[in-house]
């Protein structure tokens, strides 16, 4: 189910622009999209999954007394942090008192433009008492490594619940490096991930169907957005081969490695991943040095 995506304006082009599918929830579409425009490409949006925030679920454990057996929280995500942020409007503030140890808030790449000085404002009013952590590489791998020695500590850990697919392993593997760390890890379903549903491939395929036009990428962001591609194409029958059949030189964009070890272990081969996956600003540079590439007919893959 291929949607719009308001107030973008295309680039105008003498030349055919390449046509990029994306797979991003909502919270991600405008960005993306937007990215892909500035580069001359046409973006076509098919998202695959939503997310949905669950503050209610994360209420709890922001009382003063949840808090204060807690040394850090980690935000995998930046649908986490707007988590959060709706649990804390209801309660006190701030959350923790301004004296105590240093209580850290740790956050992958872009996402930490997040916790700014209101947002930490929220939680103490003693700003030096907290420690923003940005791991040199956006993965929760590397974030669990930078909290470094956890020696018994606890960490909240604002995480998906997945609804309609089955969980990727990044949220446990994530887990299970913070008590390789000695970290204890306390973890919260502070959002959902659901499938949109059988027919988020449809556009996909019917263009495939009555050979309208090239399909010349598809940029993933996630594992769970690459299960949620192909589940929708087996309801038409569908499956990967047939669209590397169909578009032999379609360009498989990964954001990251993370997800792209997620779609090879889902079958989707990926020719790009981007090397800078702090933005998204990565994977389309990326890409588009790749289509560019093939426009001369260069190999690129």
């Amino acid at each position: 189910m291929a949607m719009p995506i308001p107030n973008l304006t295309p680039l105008s082009s003498s030349t055919v622009k390449p046509t990029v599918i994306f797979t991003t929830p909502p919270n991600y579409a405008a960005r993306l999209s937007n990215l892909l425009t500035l580069k001359g490409h046409t973006p076509l949006w098919c998202p695959t999954i939503t997310t949905h925030p669950t503050p209610h679920s994360l209420s709890t454990h922001l009382s003063p007394h949840s808090l204060s057996l807690l040394s850090a929280i980690t935000f995998p995500s930046r649908a986490s942090i707007t988590s959060f942020s709706l649990a804390a409007l209801s309660l006190p503030k701030p959350l923790l008192p301004s004296h105590g140890p240093t209580f850290i808030l740790a956050a992958l790449g872009k996402d930490s433009e997040l916790i700014n000085t209101p947002f930490i404002s929220q939680i103490c009013s003693n700003l030096q008492r907290i420690k923003v952590l940005v791991p040199p590489t956006a993965t929760p791998n590397s974030l669990a490594l930078s909290l470094g020695k956890g020696y018994g500590r606890r960490v909240l850990c604002p995480v998906p619940k997945v609804v309609g697919l089955n969980e990727p392993p990044v949220v446990p593997d994530f887990l299970k490096d913070l008590e390789s760390g000695g970290w204890v890890p306390i973890r919260v379903d502070a959002y959902e991930t659901r499938w949109v549903g059988p027919s988020c491939a449809e556009e996909v395929v019917r263009k495939g169907e009555e050979h309208e036009e090239e399909v010349n990428a598809v940029v993933f962001t996630s594992s769970g957005e690459v299960e949620g591609f192909l589940k929708s194409l087996r309801e038409f029958g569908w499956d990967w081969g047939m669209v590397r059949r169909r578009w032999s030189r379609l360009v498989v964009a990964a954001h990251g490695p993370v997800t792209a070890v997620g779609a090879k272990r889902l079958g989707v081969d990926v020719d790009v991943v981007s090397s800078n996956f702090d933005s998204f600003q990565g994977v389309v540079d990326a890409l588009d040095v790749c289509l560019n590439a093939l426009g001369q007919e260069q190999d690129c893959m």
